[in-house]
């Protein structure tokens, strides 16, 4: 199944779906427009059983170089442009964001090229982040722009690398390789170039094949740990697992574990 959109292309492939920035003229800049069409997806994602894993990629040599900057050059001068920028945050490209996070359908993004500023907060709001060797995360917002990091950066950053990294990758905006990337834990793994999307469906596939709850309690779980104590999150996965135990999906891993063999979850 293709759904016809004009700045993204999308493909839904059995349990997988594919959604590519397709704006390479562009290297693939986040434009309003194309922030709208991935929530249209990602809605329409919502409403329908049959594809159970996302995967996110750039057309051509960029994953994405992240905002359209000509895009808010044409808002006026700059109190226009700050003023249209921060409604279109709010309104656009935070629920964007928090919908990506929360997705119950899980995202993997196969990131094919450079993915800078908002390009990268967009990766790795996915749950899975493989880069081919050939790409690389670029942070121009402090030392080329004078603007603070967006679209979760400042959140997601320090919390995959440790603030210590999170603050030199953001001070200094020197590209960071896909390889160092993984060494640093920013991202799941680092492929070859002509396999990255064969790593990203095997990732996929994989999640495709979970109970269909089980990525939106995961990511309850994490959200829940932010803002915890040890103990509040003690207890939160005590009441979770009092729910989830009861639930047909453990109980059919409980009889294949039992049985051994593969779970086949309804």
């Amino acid at each position: 199944m293709t759904e016809s959109y004009r700045y993204i292309s999308y493909q839904a492939e059995g349990s997988l779906g594919v959604l590519t920035l397709n704006l390479p003229d562009k290297l693939n800049g986040l434009s309003g427009p194309m922030q709208a069409e991935i929530r249209d997806v990602l809605a329409r994602l919502q409403a329908q059983q049959e594809v159970r894993a996302l995967i996110i990629t750039g057309a051509g040599r960029a994953f994405s170089a992240g905002a359209d900057l000509a895009d808010i050059l044409a808002k006026g001068d700059g109190r226009a442009q700050a003023e249209q920028t921060y409604q279109a945050m709010v309104e656009q490209s935070n629920p964007l964001i928090r919908e990506l996070r929360a997705s119950p359908i899980p995202v993997v993004a196969a990131v094919n090229g450079i993915a800078a500023g908002a390009g990268a907060s967009l990766a790795w709001a996915a749950d899975l982040v493989v880069a081919a060797e050939s790409a690389g995360f670029l942070m121009p917002f402090i030392p080329r722009l004078g603007i603070v990091p967006d679209l979760g950066m400042t959140w997601m950053l320090p919390r995959l690398c440790g603030e210590a990294r999170a603050r030199g990758m953001l001070l200094l905006g020197e590209r960071l390789d896909a390889r160092q990337a993984a060494d640093w834990g920013l991202i799941w793994s680092c492929v070859a170039d002509a396999e990255l999307m064969a790593a990203a469906r095997g990732l996929a596939e994989r999640l495709a094949a979970m109970p269909r709850h089980a990525t939106a309690e995961l990511k309850a779980s994490l959200a829940s740990a932010t803002r915890s104590s040890l103990a509040e999150q003690l207890q939160y996965e005590a009441e979770r697992q009092r729910e989830l135990i009861a639930h047909e999906a453990f109980q059919e891993g409980l009889a294949a574990f039992l049985g051994k063999r593969a779970p086949v979850f309804p």
